[in-house]
């Protein structure tokens, strides 16, 4: 096995990636306080084609070198924009016909591994704060909580992680109902 290079990866360029077909997702980041995590979530969105990510509340918007460092060019290719209030958000979001997840450990969370979801819908993925996770305000406003599940010993995954878990399995499960 040899290691491909770069170009040999046929990634979209920033002008393909805008006229692609994107995947039925859009992220909310509900006042993120680390940059890195923003960038890092933006790489996400990117490699999943995401249609666009929502920064809410406190979380950074770009252009901020510490986004940059971790994003890599995605803020250029995924749209974004930002929000003030998230529940005004989720609200808006889900008037526009979007299944709101939550992304928290709560009563009647529905494990990420058990998640069914439609080929019809639209999703918004709603990652919280570094300590304290998704607003309440913002848990009651969304249709599901969805959790991942952890074995260990610690309660919870960075944003980021979270993120990429969430993105994968949710991107897979699209496209497995598209073939």
């Amino acid at each position: 096995m040899r290691k491909l290079k770069n170009e040999e990866l046929n990634r979209l360029d920033v002008e393909a990636f805008k006229k692609a077909e994107k995947s039925p997702i859009v992220i909310v980041l509900d006042n993120i306080r680390s940059l890195n995590n923003i960038g890092s979530v933006f790489r996400t969105a990117d490699a999943f084609l995401i249609q666009k990510i929502y920064l809410c509340g406190i979380t950074a918007q770009p252009p901020h070198k510490d986004i940059r460092k971790t994003a890599l060019g995605a803020t250029e290719s995924v749209d974004w924009e930002y929000r003030e209030n998230t529940v005004d958000l989720v609200n808006s979001l889900t008037s526009d016909g979007y299944t709101v997840l939550a992304i928290e450990q709560a009563e009647n969370a529905v494990m990420l591994n058990e998640l069914t979801i439609d080929a019809d819908k639209k999703y918004a993925l709603v990652f919280g704060n570094e300590v304290k996770g998704v607003s309440q305000e913002v848990v009651n406003a969304s249709q599901t909580v969805v959790e991942i599940p952890q074995y260990g010993t610690k309660h919870s995954l960075n944003i980021s992680v979270s993120a990429g878990v969430v993105v994968w399995d949710l991107w897979s499960k699209c496209n497995a109902l598209k073939s």
